[in-house]
């Protein structure tokens, strides 16, 4: 039984003791507590803005609800770590009283962050920088022992988008994934999520190369999460915006789950839940 367990695919996330299951993929809803992300309809400016679309998420079927409160977009203003606290923690502490039930990632690649908003009540560390940009990180989430997911970037948010290069793409994500994943494990983190970082650091070639080959992924046997939703390697392919992206996000998600997506973070619930359903249906 031992040896099965080993070689199957991670099925489950420990939620401070509630077991989430992934043998179907999930939907994260994303919650911008910022003045400036790329897709303006994201911008959440009030506590009583936040609860309306976190409960629409809800009733749409998202199972986590991904709080941020630093901008990630290409070229995107730098905030100080209190000021990042100051947004996010008073947005967790009003989920967890009006929704008790929901599960709440906190979007940050601050381990300070990440410890005021798990103390807060939040449960999930979303770490687009997986540990590279605070090197307390993982010795925090160990601490602190709850899920990690953590994405591939070349750069960072100020410089990512300037002329990134790779030999090989996909080898290269995965290489650095594997490498992060042996240092979240001999730290006994065990409830991992790897994200390949679909326009962070990439060209949109980057970037449909890797969802090409997407079932690589599969070799670590952990949930995969992708965020395809309203980005540039979408529109700009369109030759549209960010504002009418959302057939295209429908289509990538709707690819993704069939190379083996098991979490579709989205700026629109309904749709993607839609995809999961009807993807599901294929059998």
């Amino acid at each position: 039984m031992a040896e099965k367990n080993f070689f199957e695919p991670k099925k489950s996330l420990n939620i401070k003791g509630r077991l989430i299951d992934l043998s179907s993929p999930k939907v994260m809803g994303i919650l911008n507590i910022t003045p400036d992300s790329f897709y303006d309809n994201s911008r959440t400016k009030s506590i009583d803005e936040a609860l309306i679309k976190a409960a629409r998420f809800l009733n749409e079927g998202a199972t986590f609800i991904d709080i941020g409160g630093y901008s990630s977009r290409p070229g995107a203003k730098d905030i100080s770590i209190n000021e990042e606290i100051d947004r996010v923690v008073p947005v967790v502490e009003s989920l967890v009283k009006t929704f008790p039930e929901a599960v709440i990632s906190i979007d940050t690649f601050r381990s300070k962050v990440a410890q005021e908003t798990i103390s807060s009540g939040a449960h999930i560390i979303n770490d687009i920088a997986a540990g590279d940009m605070d090197e307390q990180m993982f010795e925090t989430v160990a601490k602190l022992q709850v899920p990690y997911m953590m994405m591939h970037m070349q750069g960072t948010p100020q410089n990512m988008h300037q002329n990134p290069v790779y030999t090989n793409v996909l080898l290269e994500v995965i290489d650095y994934l594997a490498k992060k994943v042996a240092a979240l494990k001999a730290l006994h983190i065990h409830d991992i999520i790897i994200d390949p970082g679909f326009g962070f650091g990439k060209t949109t070639e980057h970037n449909y190369e890797l969802l090409r080959q997407m079932e690589a992924f599969k070799i670590f046997k952990l949930p995969i999460l992708v965020g395809f939703s309203r980005k540039g390697m979408i529109y700009k392919t369109l030759g549209t915006t960010a504002a009418e992206a959302l057939n295209g996000t429908s289509v990538l998600n709707t690819i993704a789950l069939q190379k083996g997506a098991g979490i579709l973070r989205v700026h629109d619930v309904k749709e993607a839940v839609e995809c999961v359903r009807l993807v599901e249906r294929l059998g």
